[in-house]
């Protein structure tokens, strides 16, 4: 679409304001109007459009001019949405909405609007869409479109019509931040599989698309098809399920360099057909395109992949949060579901500056509330027309789901300190709550939540079904769980707004559902009905049990783990308090043997299988490299990121204080353990950079270094330290009520060293298995004369790899036994395993 026009004079101002349904790529004079992508972004576009607007000041000159836009399909136009087989989620037709506003130097305006003056031609996108990608016919092009006096193919330019939608929808102003290009990558290998692809590897799995020159003849036909993982050595996608994930480009002889205008792709891998000859390298670069968002957090320990799991966070943050916080950028899907933002947000919000991404999102969200009677979708913005369907299946009203209404104000709040956002979301915070309790009094007012469709503890591993996606715990103590988190919260959010009549409401019905939930789930002496590491964790993470039986609910939790040899069997619900529960209750070091286990299921498993990214499931990818299913698996899904915050809070010990919120007066209280030789974490708060790092050096000395912003102070621990020996500048402790040697330290950089009361060694010994032992160098060697004896003996009688030492010992006949102390010596060995620290991966870390 285009509109030639004529200025007479200079021009002092000139601003453009757009709007539209679909995608639009707006150019002046031939210039591209802005740097960011996919406006007007993905909204509820039945309810409201953003508004952008650019400032072309330098675009326009005196003389002739053209304003145009190129128009794509994008979220509102075209196949998108999960939960409906039509095409076009909000209308079938194209339309923009602009405004050219002009200011002359004398002080005189020209506006000039859209309307049936402007005329429109074919595009060279001929097909676009999110899900299967572009093409995009470089004959089709009609050179200057945007530039006055176009005349090629002016046969092929119509009047544009006016169009009436068929839902009234506001146009607001944008709350959207840009969606621009980021980091670009070039590739680092060009591999030719087996199957005689052409396939690079740009190392990481992001979303965006590979920018690439072509010098190809006219009618050429270059593919560029988009995957996450190679499969036997060669090209996958299966996991995409039906989105196509493809860019075409037809040459017209020219040699170009060329992008996708309307779609992106969740990749690691682009295989490359079409080309006459071999693929130079130089050509192809990946961009890496999300929402602009200041990166304010950064973790660094000894270990590479504890290192490897925060970017993977990280760069699963980046990858899905393109306007919208999404559950994966590569598949048929894309959605903005409110459960994965809502476990997600606090460590999202460490890792960069959220507040204005996630206040977009919430308006989403509260608009489509709206119109439900204050029920949420399930994802946001839901793309269903017919907004009467939401909740009466799977689309809307579940549990840990729909809560994000509440937990992502207040989480927002609590990071930034600014209640504004509290005053934006109340309405919506209440109107969640509220339609909990319609569907209690419905059920009889018990105050457990009862009714509707669940997900419960989505993709643990103690479901009826091995593979499936229901967890083990029961969903009517989850949804109650959240029932009474929301009405907690939402009474906090009263009480800051000084709301008090309705805080009291609130919290006695939080009460109300605790009572319920203690009857119906847990005993007065804190044994829990149903045996699965999520009802636990979430009894304390919610308070459920009394502060009397918390001891007796986290030994219960520990016992759990210990019969999974201290591996998880949690979901969507459960894992993301898991480790902050064990540390709440004093278990810290069952935290880190949960999080550093190497085996599936754990985070460092997808680590050492080689994963740059957070996968949906534990087993994404099986041990031999194949890929476990293709109905429901993304390679880049950052719920199970959420252990970040942990490492933020914990490992790192920065800690936000909740009767202060954003930064003013926190606690750095980090959590050693004797396999880790040290962490740091940096974090950009509303206050200023707050530092906390730790280093354990020799076998009992801690340097730490500490950085508070001005006009903040930090509540400084000192775990286990011998009384006398902490030393730093204007650090002056005290005993806080558990013993724990404290100090407040006002603004600046503090460097701190002391010495612990036990050393901070973990070595090995005899408990260790044969396979552990045989992974560190200096182990191996200890134990070689072992597995010189014990090779002679029948296989019966060797040491098992996965079993202990100890183990074997113990089952070992007496003559046996006899002769392998006289020969090795199991305690002399003990002594020496014990001097070899347990950190094989160290790196240096400096603070």
């Amino acid at each position: 679409m285009r509109k030639q026009f004529r200025i007479n004079g200079a021009v002092k101002k000139a601003r453009l304001y757009v709007s539209g349904a679909g995608l639009f790529h707006v150019e002046v004079n031939g210039r591209k109007a802005g740097t960011e992508y996919f406006a007007p972004g993905c909204t509820a576009a039945d309810t409201w459009m953003q508004i952008y607007t650019y400032d072309v000041t330098d675009y326009v000159r005196p003389g002739e001019n053209v304003v145009g836009a190129m128009l794509g399909n994008g979220w509102a136009k075209g196949r998108f949405g999960t939960f409906r087989e039509a095409n076009t989620p909000y209308t079938d037709s194209f339309s923009l909405i602009a405004e050219l506003r002009i200011t002359l130097e004398d002080g005189s305006e020209t506006v000039i609007g859209s309307g049936t003056d402007w005329e429109c031609a074919p595009s060279p996108v001929v097909d676009d869409g999110i899900y299967d990608g572009e093409i995009y016919d470089a004959r089709e092009q009609i050179r200057g479109w945007s530039e006055p006096d176009t005349i090629a193919k002016e046969n092929l330019w119509e009047q544009a019509e006016i169009f009436r939608p068929e839902s009234p929808y506001t146009l607001e102003d944008r709350l959207s931040p840009p969606g621009t290009v980021h980091e670009i990558m070039k590739p680092v290998e060009v591999i030719h599989t087996p199957a005689g692809e052409t396939v690079l590897d740009f190392g990481q799995n992001m979303a965006g698309w590979v920018r690439f020159t072509v010098r190809e003849p006219e009618g050429a036909k270059i593919t560029l098809s988009y995957g996450e993982i190679l499969q036997d050595g060669n090209f996958y996608r299966d996991n995409l399920r039906s989105a196509k994930a493809q860019y075409t480009y037809i040459s017209d002889g020219e040699e170009r360099t060329v992008e996708p205008y309307f779609t992106f792709f969740g990749f690691r891998y682009v295989k490359i057909e079409g080309l006459k000859g071999e693929a130079d390298p130089e050509d192809y670069l990946a961009c890496a395109v999300y929402s602009d968002m200041e990166e304010t957090g950064v973790i660094r320990t000894t270990d590479p992949w504890l290192n490897r799991l925060f970017e993977n966070a990280k760069w699963s943050q980046k990858g899905n949060f393109l306007d919208v916080p999404t559950d994966c950028p590569q598949r048929d899907e894309r959605m903005g579901w409110t459960g994965d933002a809502q476990v997600f947000a606090r460590t999202a919000s460490f890792n960069m500056d959220t507040y204005a991404f996630y206040t977009k999102f919430l308006h989403d969200l509260a608009q489509e509330q709206k119109m439900n009677g204050g029920m949420v979708g399930n994802v946001v913005p839901s793309f269903l027309k017919t907004k009467s369907t939401v909740g009466s299946t799977i689309h809307g009203g579940a549990a840990a789901w729909g809560d994000c209404a509440v937990i992502l104000p207040w989480t927002l709040y609590q990071q930034y300190g600014d209640k504004t956002i509290l005053s934006r979301q109340y309405g919506s915070m209440k109107a969640w709550v509220d339609w909990i309790r319609r569907q209690d009094e419905a059920d009889g007012g018990t105050r457990l939540w009862s009714s509707g469709f669940q997900y419960g503890d989505w993709l643990a591993l103690d479901g009826p079904v091995e593979g499936g996606t229901a967890g083990g715990t029961d969903v009517v103590l989850i949804a109650s769980a959240y029932y009474m988190h929301s009405a907690e919260l939402t009474a906090k959010a009263a009480e800051v707004l000084g709301k008090e009549e309705d805080a009291e409401t609130y919290r006695k019905l939080a009460e109300e559902i605790r009572t319920a939930i203690r009857d119906e789930y847990y005993t007065k002496n804190g044994r829990c009905a149903i045996p699965t590491q999520t009802a636990h964790i979430i009894a304390l993470a919610f308070g459920i049990v009394d502060d009397t039986v918390r001891e007796k609910t986290a030994q219960g939790l520990q016992e759990l783990l210990k019969k999974r040899n201290m591996h998880l069997s949690t979901g969507f619900v459960g894992t993301p308090f898991l480790c902050k529960v064990l540390s709440d209750e004093g278990l810290s070091e069952s935290a880190y043997e949960v999080l550093m286990q190497e085996d599936f299921p754990g985070w460092l498993y997808e680590v050492k299988m080689g994963a740059t990214t957070i996968w949906e499931r534990w087993n994404s990818v099986l041990p031999d490299g194949k890929i476990s299913g293709t109905g429901m698996n993304s390679l880049n899904h950052y719920a199970y990121g959420s252990i970040v915050q942990w490492m933020y809070e914990n490992m790192c010990g920065i800690r936000q204080q909740e009767t202060s919120p954003g930064f003013g007066h926190f606690v750095i209280r980090p959590e050693m353990y004797g396999k880790l030789g040290g962490a740091y974490a940096s974090y950009m708060s509303p206050k200023g950079r707050v530092e906390s790092g730790w280093k354990i050096e020799g076998k009992n000395t801690v340097r730490m270094k500490v950085t508070v912003p001005f006009d903040s102070v930090a509540e400084v621990y000192f775990p286990d330290a011998q009384e006398g020996s902490i030393r730093g500048k204007d650090v002056h402790v005290c005993v806080d009520g558990s013993g724990m040697w404290k100090a407040d330290l006002a603004a600046g950089t503090h460097e701190i060293t002391y010495t612990l009361n036990h050393p901070y060694w973990t070595g090995y010994s005899l408990d260790n298995t044969l396979d552990e032992l045989r992974s560190n160098e200096e182990t191996k060697k200890l134990i070689a004369g072992l597995e010189m004896m014990t090779s002679r003996m029948p296989e019966s009688m060797r040491p098992a790899a996965d079993k202990s030492l100890a183990q074997y010992r113990a089952e070992l006949t007496p003559v046996v036994r006899a002769k392998l102390e006289e020969a090795v010596g199991f305690d002399e060995l003990e002594k020496k395993l014990n001097e070899v620290k347990v950190n094989t991966r160290s790196v240096e870390l400096k603070l």
